[in-house]
């Protein structure tokens, strides 16, 4: 039994991972070949476009098996083998993230798994403090900014490897603030067949981290889920899947708000963003299918081990020692 399991999974994710690393070969060598004639350096112009679309229509397979979003893969990888700009990247990274939190949004409202409540206070904060991070991002040196970028991947990559999950976590007592907040609410769980109550608490503490998140979330553009589950879940104290749906709908107003700055800027281009986004809609999809008869662990150490390679790699770029 286990060896059929086994068989099913390298099934499904070795052809993955074979057509992720020659794309990235490939892309990485093109890039980094010195030009020798004017017709090695003059390419196709859907050659990238076509590129973009190719890996992000992989990425989005992954990033369901894996649990991750989008967003905090494509900058990293996009940035480390693709000859794009840092400014452009981070744009694009932003409006990936952005698209898939708007898909998911309106069915987590419905199902009442996301709260406004206790998404709102946090979006305004994390909003407020993005569009600072993309100023002060946009306004660093790229080297600055890739070195700092490689540094916050590879802390990622530590948090997921330590992260903990708790379905219902225990609250004694709500907080003043979220009290007069009114941070509470009711949900369904199908698992329980019964209705949930739950409510929060540390919300100032909360508060704090969401200023150092959105900031975080506009300087790289990156998809801050990584970091909304767990202060959610395990510093306030909702449940997971509620913290889960309402990082969804929090991304949504976060990287919003970030991307007009990039948008101001002129540094969003329609090239990348368009393959981009059809290409990790339609993946995503591909991967909800495949999720069903793969194990996402298995993909999960595949997720930690090319974000921990792609952050080294910028980090060193970012340092000067690999160019």
């Amino acid at each position: 039994m286990m060896l059929r399991r086994s068989a099913g999974i390298l099934k499904f994710i070795l052809p993955i991972i074979v057509v992720s690393i020659l794309i990235l070969t490939v892309f990485d060598a093109s890039a980094s070949e010195p030009p020798t004639t004017v017709e090695t350096t003059q390419s196709p112009w859907w050659v990238w476009p076509l590129g973009l679309f190719v890996f992000t229509f992989i990425l989005g397979i992954v990033a369901v098996l894996g649990g991750v979003g989008g967003g905090v893969l494509f900058v990293p990888i996009v940035s480390g083998f693709f000859p794009f700009h840092l400014d452009f990247v981070r744009a694009t990274g932003l409006l990936v993230a952005l698209s898939t939190a708007l898909s998911a949004g309106p069915g987590l409202l419905k199902r009442n798994l996301a709260s406004l409540r206790l998404a709102m206070p946090m979006a305004l904060i994390a909003s407020t403090s993005s569009i600072f991070g993309a100023m002060i991002g946009l306004a660093l040196p790229t080297n600055v900014v890739q070195t700092l970028l490689g540094a916050t991947i590879i802390m990622i990559v530590f948090i997921m490897l330590s992260a903990k999950k708790s379905e219902f976590p225990s609250v004694d007592k709500p907080d003043a603030l979220s009290r007069a907040l009114g941070i509470m609410g009711v949900y369904y769980e199908e698992s329980l067949g019964k209705n949930v109550e739950w409510h929060v608490h540390r919300t100032p503490v909360a508060l704090f981290f969401f200023v150092v998140i959105g900031v975080m979330a506009g300087m790289f553009g990156l998809g801050a889920g990584w970091a909304n589950v767990p202060v959610l879940n395990l510093l306030m104290g909702a449940p997971l899947k509620v913290s889960v749906a309402s990082s969804v709908f929090l991304l949504s107003i976060t990287d919003s708000a970030a991307a007009w700055v990039f948008i101001n800027k002129g540094a969003v281009i329609p090239l990348m963003i368009v393959p981009s986004i059809v290409g990790v809609m339609l993946g995503s999809r591909i991967g909800v299918k495949i999720l069903a008869r793969v194990k996402p662990k298995a993909v999960k150490w595949i997720v930690i081990g090319l974000l921990f390679l792609s952050g080294l790699k910028a980090l060193l770029k970012g340092l000067g020692i690999w160019t």
